[in-house]
Formats: C-alpha cells, structure tokens, sequence
C-alpha cells in the first residue's frame, strides 16, 4: 500500500504509554484507609473515594511520555489512513450536498475508558457512537500478521476503514435504528440485524478502498488479497470453528468469512453506495 506521502489526519488522540481507564480498585485494607481518613478528617470517605477516581482520571488523560517506540510506523499508518476516510467520505458527503463529519480515533494500550464504558485490547477495534470515536490498541496489527495470517499495510487499512464504515453508519442513522430493535427481539433475530450491520459496514470499507484508490492511487499488487485475507480471518463461522470446534449460526453477530469477503469486495468493484444498502445485505 502506497501511503506513505498521504496527508495524517489531526483527529487521532494518541494515549499510548498511559495507564488504562477504570475507576481504582481498593481492597480490604485500602477501604479501612478511606474509612480511617475520614475519621480523622471529618470528611465523607465516598467522597473521599471519588477524589481518588478523580486524580486517576485525571493522571490518565495527560501527555503521552516522550520517544520512540517499536509501534510507531503502526500508528503512523493508522493516522494516514484516518486521512484517507476523511478525505474520501469528505468528498462521497459533499457530492450529495452534506457535511462528513469526522470521526476520533484513539490508540490506547491495553486498556482505556470511553462514552461506551471500559475497553482492553482483548476486545479488537471497536467504533462508539456515544462519543464518534474508533478506539484501537495496535497490538492487534500485531495479530492480524501473526494469528489471523493477514499480512500487509493493507490488512490494517480494511480494519480502520471498517469502522469507520460504522461512524458512517451511525450518521445515517442506521446504528440507531438497529439499537432500537434489541429490547423487542430474540437474541438470535437481534444477532442476524447486528450480522447486516457488520455486513454493510465491510461494504463500506470496500467502497473507501475504491474511491481512495482513484482519489490518492494507493494500491499495490497484493493489497486487496491482504484485506480480503482479513475478511476471511475474522468471520463468525472460522472463529467459532478455532476456538470451539463447532459452528453456532444463530449465534454470529458479524459474517461468516465468505460474507464479509463478498461485501467488501463488493463495495470495492462498485464503489457505489447504491449497491450496499442496508435492507439488501444478505
């Protein structure tokens, strides 16, 4: 993938080298310390409680310590490509007379916290549309080399561009619409709604790649093998297969691996939004 000379995006918030979010977690002997403050003080130990919380949040959200570090050519594809949807989504949003609005992306390491609640690296990239921002911890670029057998730039590119597929979701309306239907069905039905979800999102990771292809000529020979290798790697049916030995359909909540081949590679021969829409994912 030819992204080096791209344009980085400026809505990346870098927490790498932080602590992770949570609220602090005393034991035993650290709650008779409260208790035992407040005695002396005179004051509330919850409130005392939430003064603590307060710091740690406080020391969370301060300057990434400074220098280089192993992940840094990680994150620098992940800003470039951040650009990228913006610049590609900027243009699909202007030529039907609308605003993009771009999302944040945060790089967090092992844990963070957000609108969506506590997050840790184990959970893969995810999109929050309570504060519009994608959240990734790169060790999982890591993995998509070496667990999911999904080499090359282009393997993280489909990865970020997905979930911003679901921030374009979200400002369509669409996330919403599915949300509202959770309490009203069976797990199984809700899972088949999340499925299209993920679905279209792919589709939409898929029309980025082409549109940015055309805009900024990014591709290089064997880059849509590495995102489709991607695809595959993460569908319901093979991870349920490795880590259970068995499938569970009604179970899936993204696609099996030939779904999720199959809309992306949509999305990228057509590059038009028509083709994807949500009612049509299958």
């Amino acid at each position: 993938m030819r992204w080096q000379d791209l344009r980085r995006s400026s809505n990346v918030d870098d927490r790498r080298g932080m602590s992770g979010g949570g609220k602090v977690a005393l034991g035993g002997v650290g709650v008779i310390i409260v208790v035992v403050l407040g005695l002396l003080t005179g004051q509330d130990p919850g409130q005392i409680m939430e003064n603590l919380q307060g710091a740690q949040t406080t020391e969370q959200t301060g300057t990434r310590p400074p220098g280089p570090r192993p992940d840094d050519r990680t994150a620098d594809l992940v800003t470039t490509v951040l650009g990228s949807t913006e610049d590609v989504w900027d243009k699909i949003y202007a030529e039907n007379n609308a605003q993009y609005q771009q999302p944040t992306l945060q790089i967090f390491e092992n844990a963070t916290q957000g609108a969506c609640g506590g997050a840790s690296a184990a959970m893969g990239p995810f999109y929050c549309p309570a504060d519009q921002q994608v959240y990734i911890d790169l060790s999982f670029c890591d993995e998509l080399r070496t667990k999911f057998k999904a080499p090359g730039d282009f393997a993280v590119a489909y990865v970020i561009a997905h979930e911003v597929g679901h921030h374009v979701q979200n400002l369509m309306g669409i996330s919403s619409q599915v949300q509202q239907q959770r309490r009203r069905l069976s797990e199984a039905e809700y899972n088949k709604l999340s499925v299209k979800l993920e679905l279209q999102a792919d589709f939409l990771a898929g029309v980025w790649a082409n549109r940015a292809n055309k805009m900024q000529n990014i591709l290089e020979p064997g880059d849509l093998e590495a995102a489709l290798a991607a695809a595959n790697a993460i569908g319901d049916d093979k991870l349920q297969k490795q880590s259970q030995g068995y499938v569970v359909p009604d179970a899936f909540t993204h696609g099996t691996s030939e779904q999720r081949m199959y809309w992306f590679k949509k999305g990228f021969d057509t590059g038009d939004l028509n083709q994807g829409r949500f009612d049509d994912i299958r």
